[in-house]
């Protein structure tokens, strides 16, 4: 069974293969050195293909569920080629992606029954979040969405700042208070705003500590709670933002967070600058959180809805 067709447009894919590259090229460059010399696939070839999957950032589990198909299918097939190993990692990986309900988005879409639909962003400093809301705010204005954006990341003066740029830059109106403002009562206007301006989706930035996990939670409770005085099942979406040049770090960082609150979706950015695009394979496969977007270059345009089938062909195109 084929996984892969043509499911983006061609400058979407180019996008896609681009912002890959770095970690393609590295994990083909360990790829190659493995099966040097080596005509097809046996214990050794599959050892070396352990080691490089989990160097990759696909994590331990992921790893090891992916050998255990290869594995099955050296098994069934008996003489597996090494020049057919990419192909084989591409089918095998997009077929343990395929049991998962999530990653078959092709376009930025919200229910059209909720509305406003509220996405609350969460995610520690430094991750891309407030660009990521950007990014969405765009996207979603594209699709002839009103949008509207609320600074509830008080803490930090810059947070504000950099999401006004950017409600400028992608003309979007954006609802704040001054530094120090309680972020529960951003999020009330916010929405109060969005009520009455017939918005079709709030984006709400929060604060990105996760310090003390208590704090946090009692935080974001608050904000919810608050936010369910306007639209009584606010948020529709916790959106949590992670770095993917972090690799195993991502990892870490999304248990904590789905340990401090209710995390519905996930972001990963920075891909196209580090090797470790592996990561979202694991990801995917551990967390039973979708991801949903991926970050994969500077540009406005750059932030893509996760598709697995089409991050898989990308990530293993030799």
């Amino acid at each position: 069974m084929s996984f892969f067709k043509k499911i983006f447009s061609s400058e979407k894919k180019e996008t896609l293969d681009k912002g890959l590259e770095k970690s393609k090229t590295s994990f083909f460059t360990k790829l190659n050195k493995a099966v040097a010399g080596k005509s097809k696939v046996d214990d050794e070839v599959l050892d070396n293909l352990e080691e490089i999957l989990v160097t990759s950032d696909v994590g331990v589990d992921t790893t090891l569920r992916i050998i255990e198909r290869i594995e099955e299918r050296v098994a069934r097939d008996k003489y597996l080629g090494t020049s057919e190993l990419n192909k084989i990692l591409r089918e095998e990986i997009a077929g343990l992606l395929s049991e998962i309900d999530a990653g078959n988005a092709t376009e930025f879409t919200v229910p059209s029954n909720k509305k406003p639909y509220v996405i609350m962003v969460v995610g520690v400093n430094g991750v891309g979040k407030t660009t990521t809301i950007g990014k969405l705010a765009h996207q979603f204005k594209q699709q002839g969405l009103k949008v509207v954006l609320g600074a509830a990341d008080t803490f930090r003066a810059a947070a504000i700042d950099q999401l006004q740029v950017w409600a400028d830059r992608v003309d979007v109106p954006i609802i704040k208070q001054s530094m120090g403002s309680d972020p529960a009562s951003v999020a009330f206007d916010t929405l109060q705003s969005a009520v009455t301006s017939d918005a079709d989706v709030v984006i709400i930035d929060t604060a990105g500590r996760l310090h003390n996990k208590v704090n946090l939670m009692n935080e974001l409770t608050k904000v919810k709670r608050v936010m369910q005085k306007v639209v009584e099942d606010a948020p529709h979406d916790v959106l949590l933002v992670l770095d993917g040049s972090t690799g195993q770090n991502a990892f870490e960082q999304a248990k904590q967070f789905t340990a401090a609150t209710e995390v519905t979706s996930l972001a990963v950015t920075k891909l196209d600058g580090t090797a470790k695009g592996g990561v979202v394979i694991g990801i995917s496969d551990q967390f039973k959180i979708p991801v949903k977007y991926i970050g994969v270059g500077e540009g406005i345009e750059d932030l893509q809805v996760f598709n697995k089938f089409e991050f898989v062909d990308s990530f293993f195109k030799n």
